[in-house]
């Protein structure tokens, strides 16, 4: 049977089931009315290539479903079967209600009896007509907008309360005006499959609010989408009409179950062995640090991954993916390789080679740091920009060449190509906001309940010699310039950029730098207070980068001449105008560049003002005849060949034709 087929699909005359396992002895199939009243069990028929199917009559779409698993128990070994725990389809497209961790779930077999009641159940369902695979919206060079769906939401004062915290929130004219504004070309949705919460949450009083913790692929947890793929289908088609693409942050690294003392869901009690990649003596192996590991070299796992990617293309007309963990997605016994069969795979897919593919390039096994290493067609989160930048306008000496080659779009990195495959970003979800960058030296994650342990304890961060909240209006200025600074960096730089939900309009989340178990206010964004002269600034940096071929183009710089107006790609200058020399590149002092690009469209030059030192300074501008100089954000103002940037600040300029920039 192909793996396309697994699953439950109803028919003219009922429901196909079809489940997979290389070791069980015997499957059942289990079926429950809308009561959680379990009706029936029906023996599976062990098929071909370890494939358990059945077709049973009148079974119709809705109906609930679960699985039960027997055959040796010795979880020494690698053996977790148990009839007593009922596990959900790895195929199911939807489960009724979401999962909630229960003690009973990690019991030995013949310890802590059925776990029925404990499990949701998944759901046969009748899938849309599949979507014809649509345009990238998303293109090089373009802007992402990283979203938590339900922090996103819950406290916007437009949305009706009934769709807050959900995917119906993101098709409110209200949010889709507000991402229009600021330049987004894709939301990136951080996961909105079924979780669990990790097992020492609930004794805390917290829950999983960013859902790094799945247990299904292809089902859509229930709080955030109550209406199953049908509303992530409708999410996506109100931001496409507004030419805005839609990725989906996955995990495909690790599961829920964790490890030996976690809960039976799913994939270990069907074919643990399989499913999760084991050290020799029988251990779990932990390249991800949540207890085991996906063994993405296993043709079981491999088809599975590409299956619920391919769902999300074809249902929900989906731009792409971003992979967390993503070495996982390469490893076998030996290590990474880039060539690995289910990377290689989504190149080559009919379905999935035309979409954005995105990794989050390490892990914390051996040799898990791979940045660069993916290959085209893959873009990667790039760390070592956001390290960079931060320690620049931190004051870290010795930067500015670093900045230059972050800003160019990371040549060092990707050197074997001609084109950035960089993610540039400043902040992400994992770690402390834009806003909070500038205001904690250390982190602060108190209410997590873990002492203050968890959580990164370098953040590159500088707080203005006051950690924390300040009324003092001079420290107030100097943050708000800084994010101004980091935020122009960003939309200056080369290759794609990504800006986390929030950060457009100086969220913070009082310097805790791990808030996954923060689902309250302290993570929802607070609309009502937003720094919206902050978030018009972000809105005129996006619309300048939009307007720009020369800071959205992704090829590498040269220095040499491109078609266009015939200057350089790029020069590198002093705030004096001269050209940045070797003793200039080397001193540890400088906080002063000029970054010139040539126009893809032969419209003019545009330069890029970086002054990181906390004293104004008067930038000179190269002048050509028949050309004056712009301000980029402020087109009605001319330079005379020089222009004056505050200190701590970032200013664009751009270069028309006189006669053209008289007649504005």
């Amino acid at each position: 049977m192909a793996p396309a087929t697994l699953g439950a699909w109803p028919d003219k005359s009922g429901t196909e089931f079809a489940v997979w396992s290389s070791r069980a002895g015997k499957i059942e199939l289990c079926l429950f009315d809308a009561n959680d009243r379990e009706i029936t069990r029906l023996p599976m028929a062990r098929g071909e290539g370890g494939v358990f199917q059945l077709h049973v009559k009148d079974v119709r779409a809705s109906m609930r479903y679960g699985y039960r698993a027997d055959g040796d128990y010795d979880p020494a070994r690698g053996l977790w079967f148990d009839p007593d725990k009922l596990l959900v389809d790895p195929y199911a497209v939807a489960i009724d209600r979401p999962y909630i961790y229960d003690a009973r779930l990690v019991t030995r077999r013949g310890e802590g009896g059925d776990t029925a009641s404990l499990m949701p159940k998944a759901v046969v369902t009748a899938l849309s007509e599949a979507l014809p695979i649509a345009p990238l919206l998303f293109q090089p060079g373009g802007s992402i907008y990283e979203l938590p769906v339900r922090a996103f939401s819950m406290r916007h004062p437009d949305v009706p309360k009934k769709d807050r915290g959900t995917l119906r929130a993101l098709s409110h004219p209200a949010v889709i005006d507000h991402l229009r504004k600021i330049g987004v070309s894709a939301v990136e949705l951080m996961p909105v499959t079924a979780k669990i919460d990790e097992r020492h949450l609930p004794p805390l009083g917290l829950t999983n609010a960013w859902g790094y913790n799945p247990v299904t692929f292809m089902a859509l947890d229930p709080y955030l989408a109550p209406g199953g793929i049908a509303d992530l289908r409708a999410a996506t088609d109100a931001l496409r009409k507004a030419g805005i693409g839609v990725i989906l942050d996955l995990v495909f690294n690790h599961t829920g179950e964790s490890d030996e003392h976690g809960p039976t869901l799913s994939l270990r009690g069907l074919d643990n062995l399989a499913y999760y990649r084991h050290e020799p003596d029988g251990r779990l192996v932990n390249d991800t640090g949540t207890g085991n590991t996906l063994a993405c070299d296993h043709p079981a796992v491999r088809d599975l991954v590409l299956a619920s990617l391919r769902h999300f293309v074809r249902q929900a007309g989906v731009d792409g993916f971003r992979f967390d963990l993503a070495p996982v997605l390469g490893r076998d016994g030996e290590g990474f390789d880039a060539n690995a069969q289910l990377l290689a795979a989504m190149r080559i897919d009919p379905v999935l080679s035309s979409r954005i593919l995105i990794a989050e390039p390490w892990d914390i096994g051996p040799g898990g740091y791979q940045l660069g290493r993916f290959g085209s067609p893959f873009l990667e989160w790039n760390d070592k920009y956001r390290d960079d930048v931060r320690r620049f306008w931190r004051g870290d000496s010795g930067m500015v060449g670093r900045l230059a080659t972050r800003l160019a779009g990371s040549s060092d990195i990707f050197a074997d190509e001609q084109q950035s495959r960089s993610v540039n970003f400043i902040a992400a979800h994992d770690g402390m906001t834009l806003a909070d960058v500038v205001r904690y030296e250390k982190k602060h994650n108190e209410a997590n309940g873990e002492r203050n342990r968890d959580g990164h304890d370098e953040n590159l961060s500088w707080n203005h010699g006051v950690e924390g909240e300040s009324a003092e209006p001079r420290i107030v200025g100097e943050r708000v310039g800084d994010q101004r600074a980091l935020l122009a960096t960003l939309f200056a730089s080369r290759g794609a950029i990504m800006l986390t939900a929030g950060d457009e309009f100086g969220r913070s989340q009082c310097g805790n730098n791990n808030a996954y178990a923060q689902d309250n206010e302290l993570t929802w964004l607070d609309w009502d207070e937003r720094d919206e002269t902050l978030e018009n600034y972000v809105a005129a940096l996006s619309a300048l980068r939009r307007n720009s071929s020369a800071l959205r183009d992704t090829t590498f710089l040269t220095g040499q001449p491109r078609d266009g107006d015939g200057s350089a790609d790029v020069a590198w200058m002093m705030e004096t105008g001269l050209p940045m020399d070797e003793t200039a590149w080397n001193d540890p002092d400088r906080r002063r560049l000029t970054m010139v690009l040539a126009s893809m469209a032969g419209v003019g030059r545009i330069a890029v003002l970086v002054n990181g030192d906390r004293r104004s300074s008067t930038f000179v501008l190269p002048l050509r005849d028949g050309y004056r100089w712009f301000d980029a954000l402020d087109q009605d103002a001319s330079a005379e060949g020089w222009r004056l940037v505050e200190g701590r600040a970032v200013a664009f300029m751009i270069e028309r034709e006189a006669d053209a920039g008289e007649a504005r």
